[in-house]
């Protein structure tokens, strides 16, 4: 009994799964349903084009041997050939363009929610993947949209059609055709499923292949001078071949189903000439009706094919239905609610129409942040990375954080701009807990400055303009003068709208770092978050980013993570973390004087950094 509840349990979520794929496959296709409604019509047509032939041809063989006229029939055979060519041509173009655009919308949807994708959520996943997800899996939508959807119904109906003419002809007949492709159905249906299992196999290869792939070109560099091109190239031929193994099975039970579909129609033409010869010798039947009926056993294989095509590419499509389920059920950032901005909203973040002003001088009220008892762990199996951090740093002015590696510093930075969320313990700016800030007006309000600096392919302008499209002329020409980007200008070939390569690999890491640095300045932001800004630039370099911050500082409010001594010796207050907690906060000088730990940072790390 207990394995017969079990049994029966495991039926229940197989239902519930095939069902819920098929809402999924519903909601791309319903937006072009009046579409794929015209182009499956014109496949009926078609269709019935197609039966009338083989009445028309029992017509001209009666015709024939009654020795009458048979130009009139010969021109409606004309006409039925025309009208099926055309009509075919016309429903198939309809019916691959309307595939096209269930493709192109699902690719859109996917693209929209991997975009909203939380920071941990993206964390747990392979980018390589996500991107065959977002390629391979959906183009796979438009076999489903053709053949699963149409090819049922059409095929279905044309199948029906055609053994309700045959049954008008001859019963018997029918009755032989009728057990020949029965036992060809159950065939189909034991080899439809393996090709199901098959396709998810293969598909999930092509995702490790392409995180393989993305692996591989992310670190291109390090890997030649590793001299790892041979165990790296291994790890993604691995993956291919897992994917020719699948591919190669769920090709073989297509090539088994749709050889027993053909073999079927032999099977049935030979039993039908045989029996079907017997009944013309013995006046049942005429031989125009013979010929008919012969024709449409021949006719019969369309429809055959495409119910047997349907069901192959379902499974292939539910394969990666099934894989695009997952990516849109990793978590996404919660929506802006409509009408909905804090009291330090879009007015607070405006650009002033036509501000001929600095770019480090912001003409709006600077924020302040204040962290309460925050706990946070980058994953429930993950150790603590905050343990009860408390801080308030005022409006304006630039605070520093230091502290030993792991300290938690960088963590404090994801946290303002939600890029996570804290297990407990509050996150405020200006007094709002950031959980109640619409994150893009949150977001807008920051101006951030990874530690890696990233930059991304495309022009340099791109690069610069990527969170404010906006901005003027002189906007722009002030930010290249406060980050001394505008000798690197000078220098480029087409000068702002050079191509920077992928991952900005055409230019030096130090001007990497000032051209995030200039991405943030032109935001114009409330707050500006700087994590080891400046590891990267010469000392020349570092002395005028160090004044662009510090005139920055007097109008709004800056963070910066600093492990260099002439940095942090700028700052207006300090905070020292270390092991996930605040142990400290005042300036350089009470810090010496009163942290044992600040005191062996700054007599060891900052200047160990500055000497470097």
């Amino acid at each position: 009994m207990t394995s017969e509840v079990w049994v029966g349990a495991g039926i229940r979520r197989h239902a519930r799964s095939e069902r819920a794929r098929w809402r999924v496959m519903y909601g791309y296709v319903r937006p072009h349903r009046l579409a794929l409604l015209a182009g499956a019509g014109l496949s009926l047509l078609t269709a019935a084009t197609g039966l009338a032939l083989p009445l028309v041809v029992r017509a001209l063989i009666g015709d024939l041997g009654n020795h009458r006229a048979v130009t009139p029939v010969l021109l409606l055979m004309t006409a039925l050939v025309t009208a099926n060519a055309a009509l075919g041509a016309l429903g198939s173009y309809v019916l691959r363009r309307t595939a096209e655009s269930v493709v192109l919308a699902a690719r859109r949807r996917l693209v929209d929610r991997l975009l909203g994708l939380t920071i941990g959520g993206l964390d747990r996943a392979e980018p390589g993947d996500l991107m065959s997800r977002v390629t391979s899996d959906t183009t796979l939508l438009r076999d489903v949209t053709t053949n699963s959807v149409v090819g049922v119904v059409t095929g279905s109906l044309t199948l029906v059609a055609t053994l309700v003419l045959m049954g008008l002809m001859d019963v018997v007949l029918l009755g032989i055709t009728i057990g020949v492709f029965s036992a060809t159905a159950l065939v189909i249906g034991v080899v439809v499923p393996r090709i199901g299992r098959a396709a998810r196999q293969a598909q999930n290869s092509v995702g490790v292949m392409g995180a393989a792939l993305e692996r591989m070109l992310g670190a291109f560099r390090t890997i030649k001078a590793s001299g790892a091109e041979g165990r790296e190239g291994e790890r993604i031929h691995a993956a291919a071949r897992a994917a020719w193994r699948a591919d190669i099975r769920a090709a073989k039970w297509q090539a088994i189903a749709g050889n027993t579909a053909g073999l079927s129609v032999q099977c049935a033409f030979l039993a039908i000439l045989a029996v079907g010869g017997a009944r013309v010798t013995s006046g049942a039947i005429s031989v125009g009706t013979l010929v008919a009926f012969l024709l449409y056993i021949f006719y019969l294989m369309m429809p055959i094919q495409l119910l047997e095509e349907a069901a192959s590419q379902y499974q292939v499509a539910a394969a990666a239905v099934a894989r695009i389920q997952e990516a849109e059920r990793l978590p996404v950032e919660p929506a802006d609610p409509p009408a909905s901005l804090p009291r330090h909203g879009a007015a607070a973040t405006a650009r002033p129409a036509g501000s001929g002003q600095a770019v480090g001088v912001v003409p709006i009220p600077p924020a302040s942040v204040t962290f309460e008892q925050v706990r946070f762990r980058y994953r429930p199996d993950m150790p603590e990375v905050h343990h009860g951090v408390s801080f308030t740093i005022p409006p304006r002015g630039m605070t520093a954080f230091v502290g030993p590696s792991g300290a938690g510093k960088t963590t404090v930075f994801s946290l303002i701009e939600r890029f996570y969320e804290p297990q407990a313990g509050q996150v405020l700016v200006d007094g709002t807990e950031v959980r109640d800030w619409p994150i893009s007006q949150l977001r807008a309000a920051i101006g951030y400055v990874e530690q890696d600096a990233p930059v991304l392919s495309g022009s340099l302008r791109e690069n610069l303009l990527l969170g404010a499209p906006e901005a003027s002329k002189a906007e722009i020409a002030e930010m290249l003068r406060i980050t001394r980007l505008t000798g690197l200008v000078a220098r480029l070939p087409d000068g702002l709208e050079t191509a920077v390569g992928h991952r900005g690999t055409r230019l030096s890491g130090g001007e990497r770092q000032r051209v995030a640095i200039g991405r943030a300045l032109l935001r114009r932001p409330r707050l500006l978050l700087l994590d080891e800004a400046t590891s990267q630039l010469d000392a020349l370099n570092e002395a005028a980013l160090r004044e662009t911050v510090a005139e920055t500082a007097l109008f709004t409010t800056v963070l910066v993570v600093a492990h260099r001594l002439s940095t942090v010796t700028m700052a207006d207050r300090i905070i020292v973390m270390d092991a996930g907690q605040v142990k400290a906060a005042g300036t350089h000088a009470e810090l010496v004087a009163a942290d044992p730990l600040y005191a062996e940072l700054a007599a060891t790390q900052f200047l160990a950094s500055v000497d470097a």
